[in-house]
Formats: C-alpha cells, structure tokens, sequence
C-alpha cells in the first residue's frame, strides 16, 4: 500500500520540467554507493536492490557531500562518512516518478520527488536506504550523480544546489508544520508559479506565499517566510520551461482522475481515508485551482 500512496503523491508534484534521457534503456538502473559502507553493508544493500552484474554502481564520497550540504546544514550533521546509497531505474516515458526509502528518518519519499523534479529528473523508480537509520539529507547527492550518469545529461551546478537546499528547507520547515502541510505547501506555491511565473520582488513573492499558507490552513513563522523567500528568489533565477511546468501539473491532475475512478482507487482511499483526508484535501485544492483557472 505504502508504494500507491508514494506514487499518488508523487503525481501531486509534478512541478518543475524535465530534462531527456539520452541513450538511456528502459529498465537500466545506475547504483550509487557510500564510499565507506563496509564489504559486508555494500553487499546487502545491492541484494536489497535486486542488483545485476548489468546495472552500473559508482561511488559517492563525503566529500561531494559536504559540496552540495554544506551551505544548508552543519557539517557535524553531515558528519564524516558517506553511507546512504541510491538506484535510479529508467522507466517508461510518461510514467512519473516513484519513490522507496529504507531507514531514512528525516527527508520524506514527497521532499526527495519534489527536489529531484527541481533538478530535471523524471520517469524513474528511485530506491534509497541505509545500513541504518539517517536523515536522508546526502542521498540527493547520489541520485542526482546516478542520473547526470545514466542520461548522460549534465546538471548545471546552480540547479543542483537549488534541489539540495529545497530538500533541506522543505525538511526543516516539515519539522514546524509537519511533513505533509512542508510537501503541500511546496506543490501549492509551484503550482501557483507555473500559472502566473515567479513573481519579480521580495513582496510578491511573500504575498504568493502567505496566500497558498493560508489556502492551506497553515501558520508560518516570519523566519519560515523569508527562508522560502530566499529558496525561491533563486530558483527564478535558472531557466526553467514554466509553459511545461503546466503541461506536467495537467498531466498529474489527469492520472489522478483516472487514479482515482478505477477500483483500485476507490479501494485506496477508503483504506486509507481516516489517516489521509486532510492531506488530500490540501492536495485536491492544487489541482481544483487549475480547473478553475483553464
């Protein structure tokens, strides 16, 4: 059940373009391991993966780490080893992305969606875990690695820093407002860009933010306001395809009808509907808004 409330979720957010696979197959997956996992670690994390002697493994060192987490969190919280690790598997076109994690405690399945969508990622199964438990902060670092290798697309350095200090914000302001008010205000407030652009001031920008917080029933502080100020202040700043932003969010609202009227859906929600309403609810106002807008 967790993998359809993962994937409905992802559909929701559906935010940023998308960069193209190059010669990439449907079907290959690119690992990416800590570089001082043990043998033993390496060994059970590629069995937990049901890796091949086909799919590409590389490396990711505390070093890069420490690159692109640097700015955002501090380096004892980084700390000096590199154990998270990651796959990539390419699927269909069309298909969204899916996300499973394994002991990771901190950065939800929805905040790795949204910030490898900022990035250019699209159409794959992401799978990240760890011997045990971490924030899941570092494990950006590999998917993001896993897919400039396996596309053979390179990711501008600015983007990348943009997805990474998105992933910590969202993750930071989870722990205030929780986890899923962080993820739906973030769909709530690119939905609002794809629509009408990243506003140009400071004050616009505010405005942009307070009304989806309030369309969302949520509180923020004035320090809340002002690190989302700053986080989308740059992202107006990369070249981003806003036309296609509003193909993919027209894309998600179609797949989740379609979701939604069949029995599995129904099946769905109905197990879930005690634990998932208010979430949904918060969600199926993104998508009402653009009904209403077309």
């Amino acid at each position: 059940m967790k993998k359809y409330i993962i994937g409905f979720i992802a559909l929701l957010l559906l935010a940023f373009p998308s960069l193209t696979y190059a010669d990439a197959v449907v079907g290959d997956m690119t690992i990416t391991l800590g570089e001082n996992l043990t043998e033993e670690q390496k060994q059970t994390i590629l069995k937990e993966m049901n890796a091949t002697s086909d799919d590409q493994i590389i490396t990711v060192s505390n070093e890069e780490e420490h690159q692109y987490l640097g700015d955002y969190i501090p380096k004892a919280t980084i700390g000096t080893k590199a154990i998270s690790s990651t796959s990539i598997t390419i699927e269909e076109s069309g298909s969204g992305l899916e996300v499973k994690t394994k002991n990771i405690n901190w950065v939800t399945d929805e905040m790795y969606l949204n910030a490898l969508m900022t990035a250019g990622v699209k159409d794959a199964s992401i799978y990240v875990t760890a011997p045990f438990e971490v924030s899941g902060t570092a494990a950006l670092t590999g998917l993001i690695k896993a897919y400039e290798i396996t596309s053979e697309e390179a990711i501008p350095e600015d983007v990348k820093q943009v997805a990474n200090e998105e992933l910590v914000t969202t993750a930071k302001l989870g722990d205030e407002v929780g986890a899923e008010n962080a993820s739906a205000l973030m769909a709530k407030i690119k939905d609002e860009i794809a629509q009408n652009g990243i506003p140009e001031t400071d004050a616009d920008i505010r405005t942009m933010i307070e009304n989806a917080a309030n369309e969302l029933g949520i509180t923020l502080s004035e320090e809340q306001i002002n690190s989302l100020i700053d986080l989308f202040n740059k992202m107006k700043d990369i070249n981003i395809d806003w036309n296609q932003v509003g193909d993919q969010l027209d894309q998600a609202r179609d797949k989740i009808s379609n979701f939604l009227n069949s029995e599995e859906g129904q099946t769905f929600l109905e197990q879930v509907k005690d634990f998932f309403i208010s979430l949904w609810n918060a969600f199926i106002s993104i998508f009402t808004n653009n009904e209403q807008s077309a």
